[in-house]
């Protein structure tokens, strides 16, 4: 999942690049798109400690045989 945050130069809200070392900003055009790329950041991060959750279940079960 790319990182967002805003343009140095321009002050717009921004996808983060980065490659070779170098730091490049693209313009997200759509409001609806970041509102969308932030709802999806949040379901991940709300997936993953769930899976983490369950992971350490399982190895509470696993140690218990």
């Amino acid at each position: 999942m790319s990182q967002v945050a805003i343009c140095p130069n321009c002050g717009s809200k921004s996808k983060v690049n980065t490659k070779n070392g170098v730091i490049t900003y693209q313009a997200i055009q759509d409001e609806e798109a970041f509102k969308k790329v932030e709802q999806l950041k949040k379901a991940i991060e709300k997936f993953k400690a769930k899976a983490e959750k369950l992971e350490q279940e399982l190895e509470v079960l696993m140690n218990k045989e």
